[in-house]
């Protein structure tokens, strides 16, 4: 196979030989496991500022067509890219070279091919003796990016031309990178075929609702197979190795739960499961789920879906695992259900999926007052196999599309760039179109900035999938590694959550001005929100704010960058209570306050943020105070009748015992005393047993009674000074009305004055 010598003076460079097969496009690393091709992305394809920028990109290029030079946010990115090109022009793509770092073993150059590139191997006397189809001849084209200094990844070589002739767009669906059966396409599958239809009639279904066999994006061969697999789809052997992990792992870790639906012995149903690590993170950072299907598509050997989330550091962070062995609507309501038992059955804010209606109606049951969005990278994903025949007509559509996606500001902006879209190209009649426009509030990015996501700003919105397990699961990868996989990965999450928490708390980020504001926040977050904070807050001093009406109670600002004047955002600021709502919604999105909202803070004089702006789950102590309570860690709800509840609830109290024992030497000395009468007092009870435990329960049930008795008649004391409290602050702020009335009165008179004394000047 013909390539480009690479710089291997300080690196390790691994190839892909050309195997017998197209299988074996991806080269794989066993340390450290390589996605492969198949996924697409959107919004990633950036330029070089040097050449063409991103609004250019937008704007419309004639065919997106790759170029020397050109950026992209990841490696993955550029891979999205150019197979995205590659189905516009008429060609597979597969994965070719790829370089690693030895330093760190990180990939920094890769290299994507197309897919008859090279020859095939001979296979000498162990070759199959049915003949293959000759499908490498040598083709040289190919794009090489490699990684920058500056993180971005850049193409460092390029050739167009092939050596063959292209596919023709009816054609290109039936190319092998161009092929998945998707989620959605999957569940209808398993629907059809649960009601007794064949593969020729389940296709006859799939190319009339997806409009025509090149949107289907598959072929029928690829249903078979699916449909054969899906009889099939059991663990077969690995099931019990499953079953033996999960049973060890419950033995090791009393706060490690998992469920199995149905039998055990006859799997047929899915696998769900999560230890005390996953459960006591989504107390933590569960106000936001995504239900990751990346590894449910027929590429992959193993359908496992895990539940993730963001933590204080803006890392992905488990909350649990699936095995997706059924995928009916009654399948997914149990793991939905199943999940949410064992997560103290406290439901998330927002939860993001694909867009299966499967999985669309199993939400709707589970998390009915929780805000379901689409995962827009998956939408745009299908979005270039509905719309491949419009993206082939019309190159500017696709770029036109994205912007139209995810650069509107204002649902009346999207409103007016959608209808100009269908107008301008015609296709106010496409079905899937029409589909995704009904849906729109769940994944355009301008009706979801009201809820919050935990990304670290607006214009992220789900981008790129929340993927815990990226680089530890491909195609190749089978049930006995997976869990291989699943351990390496939770250990290299924690190992990067153990540097974020140490350069936390041991580095101290530099301060930019001198405001009370960005020494109070550098203080209170985490080094990666705090330097989000600070971009905002520095920015402010572009961003002039203007007082546009006041009702007295409520100011009105109208906050603009210097020389922008057509891109305004309006501030409501409550001077009583301090609070803001901007039109942005940065803050209802993310949990971090935008620049607006801090340029209004500064004209009106709060030097500090008020307390209902900093939300703990982005502080350094988002992990302290644990508020689990009996329901937690376990299905009873008597925490007498769970010893992983009795487990953590002592382990819960321990903690705050120590915490509160370290403080100084003398309280250090009250607490050891206090552990060894303890200790004493477990060793009695567990030598006397039922008699004295029963003895001790009543004891306690004694005091708990008068401490009840006493805190009811505290609770009513507060509560009456709260209500006093309440009516002279009422008092207070009716004065102060009065008084600001009274100043504009006077204000008034004042320019009437003034007025009556130029008059009488001129005259």
């Amino acid at each position: 196979m013909d390539f480009e010598p690479l710089n291997i003076e300080n690196e390790a460079v691994e190839f892909d030989m050309g195997g017998s097969g197209e299988d074996d496009a991806t080269a794989l690393d066993l340390e450290h496991p390589d996605d492969s091709y198949d996924i697409f992305d959107d919004d990633l394809v950036q330029s070089s500022n040097s050449t063409r920028s991103r609004d250019d990109l937008a704007s419309g290029d004639p065919n997106l067509e790759p170029y020397e030079g050109m950026e992209f946010d990841s490696e993955q990115a550029s891979r999205i890219f150019y197979n995205s090109y590659a189905r516009r022009i008429g060609f597979s793509t597969r994965v070719s070279v790829y370089q690693r770092s030895r330093r760190d073993g990180s990939i920094i150059c890769r290299q994507v091919v197309c897919s008859r590139e090279g020859f095939r191997r001979d296979g000498g006397e162990n070759r199959s003796k049915r003949q293959r189809t000759v499908t490498r001849v040598g083709c040289k084209a190919q794009m090489t990016v490699k990684k920058q200094s500056s993180g971005r990844w850049a193409v460092s070589k390029l050739v167009k031309e092939h050596n063959h002739e292209l596919v023709p767009p009816d054609k290109v669906h039936c190319l092998r990178s161009h092929r998945h059966v998707s989620g959605p396409a999957r569940s209808l599958i398993d629907t059809l075929q649960a009601a007794g239809m064949g593969p020729s009639g389940v296709m006859s279904v799939l190319i009339k609702e997806s409009g025509g066999i090149n949107n289907v994006g598959f072929t029928k061969v690829d249903c078979q197979n699916y449909m054969s697999s899906s009889r099939q789809r059991t663990l077969g052997s690995g099931g019990q190795f499953v079953f033996d992990y999960l049973k060890r792992m419950q033995a090791e870790d009393p706060g490690f739960f998992f469920a199995v639906q149905g039998d055990f012995e006859n799997l047929t149903g899915n696998i769900f499961w999560a230890d005390s690590n996953s459960r006591m993170n989504y107390d933590y950072f569960g106000d936001t789920v995504t239900f990751d299907t990346t590894y449910r598509t027929n590429r992959y050997r193993v359908p496992f879906a895990p539940f993730t989330g963001w933590n204080h550091h803006g890392q992905p962070v488990l909350f649990g695992c699936s095995l997706l062995l059924n995928e009916s609507e009654s399948s997914f309501v149990w793991l939905f259900q199943t999940w949410l038992a064992a997560m103290s059955t406290r439901h998330p804010v927002s939860i993001t999926t694909d867009q299966d209606r499967i999985i669309r109606a199993a939400v709707g049951q589970v998390f009915p007052g929780t805000r379901h969005r689409f995962c827009k990278w998956n939408v745009l994903r299908e979005a270039q196999e509905k719309l491949s025949d419009i993206y082939h007509s019309h190159p500017t559509f696709e770029a036109e599309f994205q912007r139209c996606i995810n650069m509107t500001e204002t649902i009346d902006e999207f409103e007016s760039c959608w209808e100009s879209l269908l107008q301008r190209y015609d296709i106010g009649d496409n079905e899937w179109l029409q589909s995704m426009y009904d849906a729109r509030q769940q994944w355009v990015p301008v009706f979801l900035r009201d809820t919050f996501f935990g990304e670290m700003s607006v214009t992220q919105g789900s981008d790129n999938i929340n993927s815990y397990f990226d680089g530890y699961i491909n195609a190749s990868t089978n049930i006995q590694v997976l869990i291989k996989q699943y351990e390496k990965a939770i250990a290299t999450r924690h190992e990067k959550e153990v540097k974020a928490d140490y350069d936390t708390m041991n580095i101290s980020p530099i301060l930019r001005t001198p405001s009370p504001m960005e020494k109070q926040a550098a203080k209170l977050y985490t080094r990666v929100v705090f330097m989000k904070f600070q971009e905002e807050l520095v920015e402010t001093l572009a961003y002039p704010a203007t007082m546009v009406d006041d009702t007295g109670s409520e100011t009105v600002y109208r906050v603009a960058k210097f020389g922008e004047d057509h891109k305004v955002y309006f501030v409501r600021f409550n001077v009583f209570e301090k609070k803001s709502s901007c039109s942005c919604q940065m803050f209802e999105f993310s949990g971090i306050i935008c620049r607006h909202i801090l340029a209004v803070f500064r004209v009106t004089n709060v030097l500090t943020l008020p307390n209902h702006y900093i939300l703990k789950r982005w502080t350094k102590n988002a992990k302290s105070g644990v508020v689990w309570d009996e329901h937690t860690l376990g299905l009873p709800n008597d925490s007498q009748d769970s010893s992983a509840v009795r487990y953590d609830n002592l382990r819960r109290e321990a903690i705050k015992y120590v915490e509160e024992g370290a403080e100084s030497v003398r309280v250090y000395n009250v607490a050891m005393d206090a552990l060894h009468e303890a200790a004493s007092e477990v060793t009695a009870a567990k030598k006397h047993g039922l008699g004295v435990l029963q003895s001790t329960s009543i004891n306690c049930s004694q005091q708990l009674q008068s401490c009840t008795v006493d805190q009811d008649k505290k609770i009513k004391e507060l509560a009456a000074e709260l209500d006093i409290a309440s009516q002279q602050c009422e008092a207070y702020r009716a004065k102060l009305l009065a008084i600001l009335k009274d100043m504009e009165e006077q204000k008034l008179k004042i320019s009437v004055n003034i007025r009556n004394v130029r008059l009488n000047l001129r005259s």
